[in-house]
């Protein structure tokens, strides 16, 4: 999750997302701390109207961002692999049943991990790609990566849904 906006939208999604799923585990970037603070907030909301919610709990973890603003796309391969060097431990360790995820870089990796899971044999890990709501015509970088790998890949604009035969079009979801 980034600095707010792709954290906004994920949150609206956890809305309605069963208490089946938990403890939830979120994973933003080392430097992201208004994603934490965020999911801090959304969580003790979310405790508050449910108190059978504090028991599950969740956890906020932290890798490195997979790209900057304005870095350049030869140093983001070394960047992206280091912070995939560091989501794989973290996922083998988790074995999550479910990655939602909407875009920031940080997903890449926790993907890349999520689906080496599965190669491997350890654990089958169900990925399900939220395409942002301001992402109209063209994917966002993370979203073009994943959509290939996404057991559900999910567009909130009918362009997208032409463009990607294989997405979801649900229209407007957060």
């Amino acid at each position: 999750m980034k600095r707010g906006g792709h954290t906004t939208e994920l949150l609206r999604l956890l809305e309605h997302l069963s208490g089946a799923y938990s403890p939830r585990h979120y994973v933003i970037a080392d430097t992201d701390d208004i994603s934490a603070q965020k999911i801090q907030a959304f969580e003790l909301n979310r405790a508050n109207r449910d108190p059978s919610n504090v028991a599950a709990g969740y956890h906020v973890h932290r890798i490195p961002r997979s790209r900057e603003v304005q870095q350049s796309w030869l140093s983001t391969v070394f960047s992206t692999l280091h912070a995939a060097w560091l989501a794989l431990p973290l996922t083998y360790r988790l074995r999550p049943d479910l990655v939602l995820c909407n875009g920031p870089g940080t997903c890449v990796p926790v993907c890349a991990s999520a689906l080496l899971l599965g190669v491997l044999g350890i654990k089958r890990v169900t990925i399900v790609y939220v395409e942002s709501i301001c992402r109209v015509e063209h994917l966002s970088l993370s979203g073009w990566i994943l959509h290939r790998f996404c057991d559900h890949f999910v567009v909130q604009w009918p362009a997208l849904k032409r463009k990607y035969p294989k997405s979801v079009y649900l229209g407007r979801i957060v």
